[in-house]
C-alpha cells in the first residue's frame, strides 16, 4: 500500500469550490482533505495499491477539478531499523 500527501495550490477565491467538488467526487482511496493556511490550500492523504496509482489518481481525479492551479505529490516512505 502506498501514501501520499497531496498539496494543492487553487486559483485565487477557488479553495472552496475545489474542496466542494473533491469531497463530493468520493474517491476511496482519498482518506482524508483538508483546507489550510500557508503556501498551499488543500492538503489531501490518499493511499492507494501502488505508486502509478497515485500518479492515475492526480492526474485524472485530481487535476481535471475546476480551480486547481497545481499540485506537488510527497509520497510517503518507510523507515526501517
Amino acid at each position: 500500500m502506498a501514501k501520499a500527501y497531496i498539496l494543492i495550490e487553487t486559483e485565487v477565491g477557488k479553495t472552496r469550490e475545489a474542496f466542494t467538488t473533491l469531497t463530493a467526487k468520493k474517491v476511496k482511496a482519498i482518506k482524508s482533505i483538508d483546507v489550510v493556511t500557508g503556501p498551499y490550500d488543500i492538503v489531501v492523504v490518499v493511499e492507494h495499491d501502488d505508486i502509478n496509482s497515485i500518479g492515475t489518481l492526480v492526474t485524472e481525479e485530481i487535476h481535471s477539478i475546476p480551480g486547481i492551479a497545481r499540485t506537488v505529490t510527497c509520497l510517503g516512505v518507510r523507515l526501517t531499523q
